[in-house]
C-alpha cells in the first residue's frame, strides 16, 4: 500500500491541480465574457433609451425630422437637419486641418527632431491631450473667435464670399459661386462653424499626434536603416516604409479623433453660435447635436424633450456608422496584408 501510494500520490496531486486549474480557467472565461456582455449591455442600454425617449418625435414627424431644418418650441416643430448638418460638417472641417498637422508633428516628433527635443515636445502634446474640452472651449470664446471676427472673417468675406464689404466680387467669387456661398456672410460675429471646426481641430490635434507618434515609433528600426542605405530620403523613409507599416494604427487613430470630434459638446458649443438656421454658409453660426442638447435640454419638456432625445440617438447612430467604417477599412487593410 505504501509503495502504491507512494506510486500513485504525485498522479493524483497532478490531477487534481489539473482539475482546479480547468476550473479556474473557466471561471475567468466566464468573467471576461461577462465584462463583454456588460459593455455590450451598457451600449445597447445607452441607445434604447434615447430611441424611447425619442419615441415621441420619430412618431410625430416620421422620417420628416430628419429632413427639416425647423425648430420652433413655440409651435412645438422641431427637425434635426440643422444640428446633424452642424455636426458632420465641423467634424469634417476638424478632420481636415487636423490629420495633416498631426501626421507632420508625428512625423517630426519621430524621424526629424533631435533627441533632446522629443521627449519634452511629446510630453507636451500628452498634456494638451488630457485638457478638458471646455479649457479648450472658453480659450475659443474669449481668444479665438474675437481674432477670428477681426482678421480672418473679413479676409474671407472680401477675397472668397459672395457678400463683401465694399461690394466688389473678387475673381473667386465671381468664378466659382460655390466657393462664393461657403464664405459670403453678414454676421459680425466670430461665432460660426468654421471657427468651431477650427476649434475642434486643435482639440483632436494633440491626440491625434499623440497616436500616430506612438505607433510611428513601432517601425522597426532595421527596415529604416536599411532604405536610408539604399539612398532614399526622409519623406521615402516616411512614405514608403513607416506609413504603409502602421498604416492600420493610423487610420484607426484618425477614426477616434473623429469620433472624439462629432460627439464634442462645450468646445462647440462656445464657438459655434448656436443658431438653428440652415445656411451654406461656413461664416454664419450654427448648431450641433451635442450643443443644442446641451443648451435646451435643462428646460425642455414634452415635444421638445423627447426631439432632444431623438437627437442624441442620431448622435449615437452617426458615431456608430462612422467606427463601423473604421473597423471594415481596418479590417480590408488587414486582409490586403495578408494576401
Amino acid at each position: 500500500m505504501q509503495a502504491n501510494d507512494g506510486v500513485t500520490a504525485p498522479g493524483m496531486i497532478q490531477e487534481q491541480r489539473a482539475r482546479r486549474d480547468a476550473r479556474d480557467d473557466r471561471l475567468f472565461g466566464w468573467l471576461l465574457k461577462l465584462c463583454a456582455l456588460l459593455v455590450l449591455a451598457a451600449l445597447l442600454g445607452a441607445a434604447g433609451a434615447t430611441l424611447w425617449g425619442g419615441r415621441e418625435a420619430f412618431g410625430h414627424f416620421g422620417l420628416g425630422f430628419l429632413a427639416s431644418s425647423a425648430w420652433d418650441p413655440g409651435s412645438d416643430t422641431y427637425g434635426a437637419l440643422v444640428p446633424v448638418y452642424g455636426t458632420l460638417v465641423t467634424s469634417a472641417i476638424a478632420l481636415l486641418i487636423a490629420v495633416p498637422v498631426s501626421f507632420g508633428v508625428a512625423v517630426y516628433l519621430s524621424e526629424v527632431a533631435p533627441r533632446w527635443l522629443r521627449t519634452p515636445v511629446a510630453s507636451a502634446i500628452e498634456l494638451l491631450a488630457g485638457i478638458p474640452s471646455i479649457i479648450y472651449g472658453m480659450w475659443g470664446l474669449f481668444v479665438f473667435a474675437p481674432f477670428f471676427a477681426d482678421h480672418i472673417k473679413p479676409w474671407l468675406t472680401n477675397y472668397l464670399g459672395d457678400k463683401p464689404d465694399d461690394g466688389k466680387l473678387s475673381w473667386v467669387a465671381a468664378h466659382v459661386p460655390f466657393v462664393g456661398k461657403l464664405f459670403g456672410s453678414d454676421s459680425p460675429f466670430g461665432a460660426s462653424v468654421l471657427a468651431a471646426g477650427i476649434v475642434l481641430a486643435v482639440m483632436i490635434i494633440p491626440f491625434i499626434s499623440s497616436v500616430m507618434r506612438e505607433v510611428f515609433q513601432t517601425v522597426p528600426t532595421r527596415l529604416k536603416e536599411s532604405a536610408y542605405a539604399l539612398g532614399s530620403s526622409t519623406w521615402e523613409v516616411v512614405w514608403d516604409i513607416v506609413l504603409p507599416y502602421t498604416r492600420s494604427a493610423v487610420i484607426g487613430g484618425i477614426f477616434l479623433g473623429l469620433g472624439r470630434a462629432l460627439g464634442e459638446t462645450m468646445a462647440v458649443t462656445f464657438v459655434l453660435g448656436n443658431a438653428m438656421q440652415l445656411s451654406p454658409s461656413l461664416l454664419d453660426p450654427g448648431a450641433s447635436i451635442a450643443s443644442t442638447i446641451a443648451n435646451q435640454f435643462s428646460e425642455a419638456a414634452g415635444m421638445q424633450k423627447s426631439a432632444l432625445m431623438a437627437l442624441a440617438f442620431l448622435l449615437f447612430v452617426v458615431t456608430f456608422i462612422v467606427l463601423l467604417i473604421a473597423r471594415l477599412m481596418l479590417r480590408r487593410l488587414a486582409h490586403k496584408e495578408g494576401r
